[in-house]
């Protein structure tokens, strides 16, 4: 699918739709759970979807027919696959966290789980290494680390260290551990994300579930424990939220952002941080955050807690005067695509000046002088879909962006929210 951009000035409010974070996580403790859950404004994406799929295809019941509530009866520890194969999509973060749950079946179930063309792609065989350390059988199906995965139980638990270059392998291992039949004593040697990581404490600690966590080197997990049923709606998504903060400062109008929740752990909440230490107005209201058309300028920004900002932040950087450096942000690469490089390609089309580090680029900004509208590639990837969106509202003439349909993976409504600020997009 193309997405075609015009110049446009925005303003208005916009309701920011639930956390892919959030409700990804809801789904794998309710369908862990004893009971029946109620997830209330859950995102529906592809994503979230295909994480409610992931997990009915382990045994839980999970109602998805109401937008605004999802019922899930959990299967507490008593996994029984309705099948031996499982297709996550798109949904690296649902791979993640099933594949500890799927460690909690009894040793005679064997359960494999695949995905796309990208998901086959991104690495995962730390987390299946500690998960064969705490005693289930874990194996990347052709031997190169990747998914197809096979995984039979069960987790016993015992010790295992990790290099979290995704904080999602920690994630997984936290949810999947109090369940496990002894105490689990995970090491950390590198923990990228670590917000990503307290988000899911923060739905441990809501279950009551028992943990050390000692100065996110080590934790230490009684085995034995179990989730209780609950109700709860999902938090805002600030990583949704990116993408009008951004075009806010730079195509504003006036925007008012409504929804997010600042004591929430999820770290993409920093973009508002970076944005006013370029110059950003903004400014808390008790109606929302108001953003306004700013004159940015360039700075250093450590993204290590943000990957996924990464393109909406280098776009934003174009149109900065000066120049900005996103560093420190390696994990970057291994997104559902090399971000990094595939930023710096699409960025150079419309005729910015970017270096690429190996950990991030360096943007020498123009305020959108001398750049112009070219076609770009959106690399089947949404988060640079939505990006080069932003660019191509920034700069006169025409721009397409193909591969546009994966912004169906977090962020449907993303078009419906844009053009209801006065966006000219069109798809």
């Amino acid at each position: 699918m193309l997405l075609t951009t015009n110049k446009s000035t925005l303003s208005g409010k916009v309701k920011i739709p639930g956390s892919k974070s959030h409700t990804i996580r809801a789904v794998a403790i309710a369908s862990l759970s004893n009971g029946q859950s109620l997830i209330k404004n859950p995102l529906i994406s592809n994503d979230a979807l295909s994480a409610a799929d992931c997990y009915r295809g382990l045994g839980a019941k999970i109602d998805t027919s109401d937008d605004n509530c999802w019922i899930i009866d959990g299967m507490g520890t008593h996994i029984n696959p309705v099948s031996s194969l499982i297709d996550i999509g798109n949904s690296g973060t649902a791979l993640r966290l099933a594949a500890g749950s799927a460690a909690l079946a009894n040793p005679n179930t064997t359960i494999s789980l695949t995905g796309d063309h990208q998901i086959q792609s991104r690495p995962i065989q730390p987390l299946l290494d500690a998960l064969n350390d705490l005693g289930a059988k874990a194996e990347s199906t052709k031997g190169n680390g990747c998914a197809p995965i096979s995984i039979s139980g069960a987790l016993k638990g015992g010790t295992t260290t990790i290099e979290c270059v995704t904080s999602q392998y920690l994630s997984s291992l936290l949810i999947a551990c109090p369940l496990a039949e002894g105490t689990s004593e995970i090491n950390i040697t590198l923990l990228n994300e670590p917000d990503y990581v307290k988000i899911t404490l923060d739905w441990l600690d809501a279950q009551g579930i028992q943990y050390e966590n000692k100065n996110w080197k080590q934790f230490i997990v009684p085995g034995g424990q179990s989730y209780q049923s609950f109700d709860r709606a999902i938090p805002a998504d600030f990583s949704s939220a990116t993408f009008f903060l951004c075009a806010g400062t730079v195509l504003g109008g006036e925007i008012l952002i409504q929804g997010l929740d600042f004591s929430d752990s999820q770290p993409d909440k920093a973009v508002a941080d970076y944005l006013k230490a370029m110059g950003a107005d903004i400014s808390d209201t008790p109606d929302g955050l108001v953003v306004k058309k700013s004159a940015l300028k360039g700075i250093e920004i450590d993204m290590n807690r943000t990957p996924d900002a990464l393109p909406a932040m280098a776009v934003t950087a174009c149109l900065a005067e000066g120049t900005t450096r996103l560093v420190n942000v390696p994990q970057a690469r291994k997104k559902e695509t090399d971000r990094i490089a595939c930023m710096a390609s699409e960025l150079t089309k419309i005729g910015a000046n970017v270096e690429e580090l190996p950990d991030g680029l360096v943007i020498h900004g123009k305020s959108g002088t001398d750049l112009s509208a070219a076609p770009v590639t959106g690399h089947h990837d949404h988060r640079i879909v939505m990006a080069m969106a932003l660019a191509g509202m920034a700069l006169d003439g025409q721009m397409q962006i193909d591969t546009a349909e994966a912004m169906n993976v977090t962020f449907p409504e993303y078009v419906t929210l844009m053009t209801g600020l006065g966006a000219n997009l069109a798809k």
